[in-house]
C-alpha cells in the first residue's frame, strides 16, 4: 500500500493545532497535489520538498502524488510542513518504514539543497505535541535548545534530510559540519527573526546599566512605581518634559522578579511566534519590556495582520511592561482598545480568516505631558496654551481608560538642588528589587490556593468577601464613593492598591493609612497624608533622615508661594484629615460686591 502518515502542527496564535500529513501515491501521470487549506507559502512546499528529495539523493516517485493535511478545515500556513511532508513522500515510496515516522512529530522547513531550517513558533507546537501525548519532536538543530524546554519530549535536533534518513533507518549518519562561517551570520537564521518592534525580552548591557538611583528626586512617583511593581498595578505618569517619567518607566521592568516556569513559557511562546526570540538564548526569563511609538497602528499594538492574526505589542509585553510614552499622541481607538485585555488579561482577534485568543497579561505604564506645550501647571507660569487646547489634549485618555490605572502620579519638575546635589542616600534597582519580591511572596501566600498571583489580578469581590480589612480602613473610601469621586472600579482598585501598600509594610491587613495611601495615588488629593518621602518611608529610615522630609517640605511651600503667603501654607499643613483649612484674613475677599454683582443703587 503506497499510503503513509506523520504528524505536524499548525499554530493559531499561540496555540497549536495537530495536523495530520499524509501521503498517497497512486498510478497515473505525474503529479504533485497539495489539499487541506495550504496558504501560498505552504502551497510551495511542493517545489521545495520536490527539489530537497533529489538533492538529498532520494528518487523521486514518478506516479500521482496526492498529500492531505488534516482536519482539512484548519487553516496551515509557513513552511514548517515541509519535513514532514517530504518524510510522508519518501514512507510511501517504501524509502522508509511508514511505522517509524507514523508516531513522530516533525517541524522544519527544507531548502532547496536539503537542508532544514529552523521556523518560528517551536515552543509553543512542542508544548502542543507534549499535551497530544507525542513523546518524540524532531526540529532543525539551531531550534532544538528552544524544544528542550517543554519536559517529557525527546527531541532529535538534525541539519539535512539526509542526516533525519539516516537516524529513521539505522544507516550512518553522514558527516555535515555546520555551514557558518565564524564572524558572519548564520545564513539559516535569515527571515526566522523580525525586527524587535520596540520589545526587549531579555536584559541587554543598555538595560543592566539602567539603576533607579540615576533618577534626581522624583520621591513620590519612585515610590509608586515600587507600589506597582509589587502588585502588578497600572500606572500613569503626568507631568512636564525632563522630569524623568521615561527613566522611571524605562526601570520598572527591573523592579519585577523573574518569571516563573510557567511564565517564562508562556512569554517564550509569544515571542517564538512573532519570531522576536534571539538566537541562542531559546528562555526568557525576565519580564519583557515593550516601547512602541505614538505612531502604532491598531493591529500592532492588539494584534492583527493578513490572514490569521499575529500577536501586537499587548501580546508581547505579557508578564511584562508596556510602556506608551506621549500617550496622548496615540489615536484615541488605539487607546481604548485596550480596556479590553487591562480587564482580561488577554485578548480576543476575531478575523476573516479565524479568531483566536491571545495572552496579554501585562503592567501598563502611560506617561503624558500635561499639555501641547508641557508647561501647564496650577500657576499656568510659562504655558502658551488656551484652556481648550489643555482641555483638548487631556480628554484624549478618556475616562473609562483611566478608571483601568490604579495609580495616577503628578510628577513635578526636578528642582536645582536635586539635579546638581548628588544624593548618594538614593536606593538601588537592587534594594527596591528585594522589598518587591517579598511583598509578592506575602501576596502569593496569601492566595494560594486561588487562580490569581498579584493583587491587581484579584477581583473586587473577592478582595471585599474574602480578605477582611481593619475596622473602619474603607470610611475615607465610602466617603468618595458617595461623592461621585469614585467608581465601583474605582473603589476595587483602591482595595488592590491596599493591600499591596499592607504588604510592602508587612501588615496582615490594610489599615486606615494604607487605603488613604491608596486614595491619594489614584485621586491625587491628599487625604491628611502628604505624599512625601518621609511618609512612604518606615519609621526608622524617615527618622534616619529629617533632614530630607524637611527639603521636600520646603520646596512644596516654595512651590505654593504663588496662591498665598507660607502662613496659609503652614496652616493647610497642620489641618487635620477631612478639614478644608480656613482662608487667613489676608487672604479672604474684602468686604463689597463681588466683580460679577452689581452694588444696589440707593434711593430706588
Amino acid at each position: 500500500m503506497a499510503f503513509a502518515r506523520t504528524c505536524s502542527v499548525a499554530l493559531v496564535g499561540v496555540d497549536g493545532v495537530i495536523v495530520e500529513v499524509q501521503a498517497d501515491l497512486e498510478p497515473g501521470v505525474a503529479a504533485f497535489t497539495l489539499v487541506g487549506l495550504p496558504d501560498k507559502a505552504l502551497s510551495e512546499a511542493r517545489d521545495r520538498v520536490r527539489a530537497a528529495i533529489v538533492n538529498s539523493g532520494e528518487a523521486w516517485p514518478q506516479r500521482k502524488l496526492t498529500v492531505g493535511l488534516s482536519p482539512a478545515s484548519v487553516p496551515k500556513s509557513g513552511s514548517g510542513f515541509d519535513l514532514a511532508v517530504a518524510c510522508a513522500v519518501l514512507a510511501a515510496a517504501e524509502r522508509l518504514d511508514p511505522s517509524a515516522i507514523a508516531d513522530l512529530l516533525l517541524i522544519g522547513e527544507l531548502g532547496l539543497d536539503g537542508r532544514v531550517r529552523p521556523v518560528r513558533g517551536v515552543l509553543p507546537s512542542v508544548l502542543a505535541a507534549a499535551d497530544a501525548g507525542y513523546q518524540r519532536v524532531v526540529v532543525a538543530e539551531q531550534t532544538a535548545a528552544e524544544a528542550e524546554l517543554v519536559p517529557g519530549v525527546s527531541v532529535i535536533g538534525v541539519r539535512s534530510l539526509r542526516q533525519l534518513i539516516a537516524v529513521l533507518t539505522g544507516a550512518p549518519e553522514p558527516e555535515e559540519p555546520p555551514e557558518r562561517i565564524v564572524g558572519r551570520p548564520d545564513p539559516l537564521m535569515a527571515g526566522l527573526m523580525l525586527p524587535s518592534a520596540g520589545v526587549r525580552g531579555l536584559p541587554d548591557e543598555a538595560a543592566s546599566r539602567m539603576d533607579l538611583a540615576d533618577v534626581a528626586g522624583q520621591y513620590e512617583a519612585r515610590r509608586a512605581l515600587e507600589i506597582a511593581a509589587a502588585g502588578g498595578h497600572h500606572i500613569y505618569l503626568k507631568g512636564p518634559p525632563g522630569a524623568g517619567k521615561t527613566m522611571l518607566a524605562e526601570r520598572l521592568p527591573a523592579l519585577l522578579p523573574r518569571l516563573t516556569q510557567k511564565e517564562a513559557l508562556e512569554v517564550t511562546a509569544v515571542h517564538s511566534v512573532a519570531g522576536l526570540l534571539p538566537a541562542g538564548r531559546p528562555l526568557i526569563d525576565h519580564a519583557p519590556y515593550c516601547s512602541p511609538h505614538h505612531s502604532t497602528t491598531m493591529p500592532a499594538i492588539v494584534g492583527g495582520g493578513s490572514g490569521l492574526p499575529r500577536p501586537g505589542a499587548v501580546s508581547l509585553a505579557h508578564r511584562g511592561v508596556l510602556f506608551l510614552d506621549e500617550a496622548p499622541e496615540f489615536p484615541v481607538r488605539v487607546l481604548d482598545a485596550l480596556r479590553q485585555p487591562l480587564e482580561a488579561g488577554e485578548v480576543v482577534i476575531a478575523r476573516s480568516a479565524g479568531s483566536l485568543r491571545l495572552p496579554a497579561r501585562f503592567l501598563l505604564c502611560l506617561a503624558a505631558n500635561p499639555c501641547p506645550c508641557g508647561r501647564h501647571s496650577r500657576r499656568g507660569e510659562g504655558c502658551e496654551c488656551t484652556p481648550a487646547m489643555v482641555s483638548r489634549y487631556q480628554n484624549r485618555l478618556s475616562g473609562p481608560l483611566l478608571d483601568r490605572v490604579d495609580l495616577q502620579v503628578q510628577v513635578a519638575p526636578v528642582t536645582r538642588a536635586e539635579l546638581m546635589q548628588r544624593d548618594t542616600s538614593a536606593e538601588t534597582t537592587a534594594i527596591v528589587a528585594a522589598r518587591v519580591l517579598a511583598a509578592r511572596e506575602r501576596a502569593a501566600a496569601r492566595l494560594a490556593g486561588t487562580p490569581w498571583r498579584t493583587n491587581a489580578e484579584v477581583p473586587g469581590h473577592e478582595l471585599r468577601t474574602r480578605w477582611q480589612l481593619a475596622s473602619g480602613a474603607l470610611n475615607d473610601a465610602a466617603r468618595q464613593l458617595e461623592r461621585g469621586l469614585l467608581t465601583a472600579r474605582g473603589l476595587d482598585r483602591v482595595l488592590r492598591v491596599a493591600w499591596t501598600v499592607a504588604d510592602l509594610a508587612g501588615r496582615d491587613r490594610p489599615e486606615q493609612r494604607d487605603i488613604r495611601t491608596a486614595l491619594v495615588l489614584r485621586t491625587g488629593v491628599e487625604q491628611g497624608l502628604p505624599l512625601t518621602e518621609q511618609f512612604f518611608r518606615s519609621p526608622n529610615l524617615a527618622a534616619d533622615r529629617p533632614d530630607r522630609a524637611d527639603d521636600r517640605a520646603e520646596n512644596r511651600t516654595g512651590d505654593r508661594s504663588g496662591d498665598g503667603s507660607d502662613e496659609q501654607s503652614e496652616e493647610r499643613a497642620d489641618a487635620p484629615a477631612g478639614r478644608r483649612p480656613t482662608r487667613p484674613r489676608s487672604a479672604r475677599r474684602p468686604p463689597g460686591p463681588t466683580p460679577t454683582e452689581k452694588p444696589e443703587e440707593s434711593g430706588t
